[in-house]
């Protein structure tokens, strides 16, 4: 399988870095990838309460801002040091070593904060150290998948991540908000893209996980079909099409980033005039190709679907596709028979967009990060779907479709 070692950065990232990584999303399920976390880290969940409902609100945008701002205020706050993280649609989790605890605890707490005051959303969150999750019978291991040369994305497995997860739904090990006025260090987030409509039939968002006591060789393989069905798929079904990276001024998403600006003492409508001139000058510059120094902007388009976000693993198959509808019944049907056979439990949510969500604390850098969801539920209804099956296969004695 190809691999490429990655440089190491500082003392923080040291163990991460070491981490071989791979570059095709095919072998994902491979074991031998997958490195486990040392004891003395602590993994960070976050997640918005009723993020649901918030959708049918139409508040998606606000929703995947929540989620992705846990990573841009954690990737500030650790000076931009590499680190596991897995974006969900409405929340987010990731992994830091002992050193860096601190910094990522007041980094976590703050963005509570912000989602409250500034999103009027409630986001949960939780710091479960990796030695508590082992004691309860899980792992937490970590692999780096690079969907492009510019950056990795961490994949999980183990079973940690998911009872870090129901640890944090318990009130367990809660990150206790910060005194009032403080804020998080939210610098190059935004989401000025606008909607992308399927351009194959409609966007699916996908979760699998193994159902309980399923075997480990039935799931790996169910993974690997679906995996390897959607391969054949033109660009594996990628929802970030170049043709489909579409601006328009003002952005959909200028309020939510004049939120994020980093000086709460500034009036938020002057920090809103400010978020509309600058986006002015990259709306024409990214509309009619300018060059402005090192920034090329072909090259800068070409990256945003490169590095997109839209596949990963994490105690279970995450994805945002945009492809034909027999392609996605040919998905469910796979999925209803693995259920049947007590294999896996799953959510679907099919949706007529995607929204991107981006990270781009420099814009000459090529490592800037974008993450994809469902523009009509994504995620959050796909879980939703997941837990009904859930219920009801507890319900009966057994998973069922």
């Amino acid at each position: 399988m190809p691999t490429r070692a990655m440089s190491k950065s500082n003392e923080a990232d040291l163990f991460y870095a070491s981490i071989p990584v791979f570059d095709s999303f095919g072998g994902l399920m491979e074991p031998a990838l997958y490195k486990p976390l040392p004891d003395d880290w602590t993994i960070g969940i976050a997640d918005i309460v009723q993020s649901t409902k918030a959708i049918r609100e139409n508040r998606y945008r606000s929703v995947n801002m929540a989620g992705a701002a846990v990573i841009a205020a954690l990737k500030n706050a650790l000076g931009g040091s590499d680190f596991p993280f897995v974006f969900g649609g409405d929340g987010a989790s990731f992994a830091v070593p002992a050193q860096d605890l601190a910094r990522a605890h007041e980094a976590l707490a703050a963005t509570t904060a912000w989602v409250k005051n500034d999103l009027g959303l409630v986001m949960k969150a939780a710091l479960v150290p990796v030695a508590c999750a082992r004691a309860q019978g899980t792992d937490v291991r970590v692999a780096r998948f690079a969907p492009s040369p510019n950056v990795t994305y961490a994949m999980f497995s183990g079973g940690g991540l998911e009872w870090a997860d129901g640890a944090m739904r318990r009130g367990e090990f809660a990150v206790v908000p910060p005194p009032p006025g403080v804020r998080p260090d939210l610098t190059g987030l935004s989401c000025r893209f606008e909607e992308m409509p399927a351009a194959r039939g409609l966007v699916l968002s996908l979760l699998i996980v193994a159902a309980g006591g399923a075997n480990p060789d039935a799931f790996r393989a169910v993974i690997e079909d679906i995996v390897s069905v959607i391969a054949k798929s033109p660009d594996m079904s990628n929802p970030v099409p170049l043709a489909g990276l579409r601006l328009r001024w003002p952005s959909a998403g200028a309020g939510l980033e004049a939120r994020a600006a980093r000086n709460a003492g500034i009036p938020l409508v002057v920090r809103r005039g400010a978020v509309l001139a600058r986006t002015l000058i990259y709306y024409f510059i990214l509309r009619y190709g300018i060059r402005v120094g090192r920034f090329v902007p072909a090259t800068y388009l070409q990256q945003v679907v490169e590095n997109s976000d839209f596949r990963k693993f994490a105690d279970g198959l995450r994805m945002v596709l945009d492809c034909t509808p027999d392609l996605a019944d040919a998905i469910e049907k796979r999925l209803e028979a693995a259920a049947s056979a007590g294999t896996v439990r799953y959510g679907l949510h099919r949706q007529d967009a995607a929204v991107m969500t981006c990270f781009a604390p420099s814009p000459t850098d090529s490592n800037h990060l974008h993450f994809i969801d469902g523009a009509r539920g994504g995620y959050a209804s796909a879980a939703t779907a997941l837990k009904t099956m859930t219920a009801l296969g507890e319900a009966n004695g057994h998973i069922s479709p």
